[in-house]
């Protein structure tokens, strides 16, 4: 089966980006993620590839990163619901599954319809996934989320592409409506946002969307801890590659200002557990 991608346009043709890297890593004997759905699917997906330029590893060392921490939640929190926002073609879902961790969790895709059109097109159908076919910024995919057993957030390559005012809002309401939950967000720093607004080529035929919101590690900790219903926050380690990219995750170059201030960051929330009074009166 194939399936064609001319509807995916701007922020969601990204996601053919990330499905190309983590395919290629997949696919290699040394490969830092064992991802053979994201093979499956790239192979599926007809679109000409090469425009991106040559696969990194970046991404695939992303989705390790988002696996450990919501495997983590879930040995914690049995059961757990977990809700990919702008899941993109992501094959998390699958990865996870081998763990075993997920057999009794429900799984809330949310993306646009065209990505969720494609994701049905090609992946597996599951009685535990519910895809809803809207923006991560439409909250009403909220109503539809049991979080009964705790429920784990991903926001995977998405706050870079919107305005602060809505990550900060989007991040209140989440602790807001899921006490006990927690909730994983990447960023890009501020001097790669500012680049992007100014056309940031992949290769000769690709150009990256404008990321408008750019922020460093010690900030998104910060401003998320200001967040109302957020217990803790804190910047999660990177894990290793390979060649230079093992190089830059070295713990020891964090100690360097400028370089902590310049990477990538991902962000770890944990939401403050409401008392049976406040969840009795939030559902009434």
């Amino acid at each position: 089966m194939s399936g064609k991608a001319e509807a995916l346009q701007g922020v969601s043709a990204t996601s053919l980006w990330m499905l190309r890297c983590r395919a290629a890593e997949a696919e290699r004997a040394d490969g830092i993620i064992d991802d053979p759905w994201a093979v499956r699917l790239w192979k599926a997906v007809d679109y000409d590839y090469r425009r991106f330029g040559r696969p990194i590893q970046a991404y695939a060392l992303r989705a390790r990163m988002y696996d450990d921490q919501t495997v983590a939640y879930l040995r914690r929190h049995s059961g757990a619901s977990i809700v990919a926002l702008a899941e993109g073609l992501q094959t998390s879902f699958w990865r996870l599954d081998r763990t075993g961790l997920i057999s009794e969790s429900r799984w809330y895709s949310v993306d646009l319809p065209p990505i969720i059109e494609l994701r049905q097109q090609l992946l597996p159908s599951d009685e535990r996934i519910t895809a809803l076919k809207q923006s991560a910024l439409d909250r009403s995919w909220m109503d539809h989320v049991d979080h009964s057993r705790g429920v784990f957030i991903t926001a995977e390559g998405l706050f870079m592409y919107l305005q602060r005012d809505e990550v900060v809002g989007l991040l209140a309401d989440c602790a807001a409506r899921f006490p006990g939950g927690a909730m994983m967000f990447d960023s890009i720093p501020p001097w790669l946002s500012r680049r992007s607004k100014k056309g940031l080529r992949l290769s000769r035929d690709y150009t990256l969307p404008p990321m408008p919101f750019g922020i460093s590690a010690d900030d998104a900790v910060a401003v998320s801890r200001r967040i109302a219903g957020v217990a803790a926050a804190r910047d999660v380690a990177f894990v290793s590659g390979r060649g230079l990219v093992k190089i830059l995750a070295h713990p020891g170059l964090d100690r360097i200002r400028l370089y902590r201030r310049s990477r990538p960051s991902f962000t770890l929330l944990d939401f403050t557990a409401a008392s049976w009074l406040t969840i009795g009166q939030f559902h009434q």
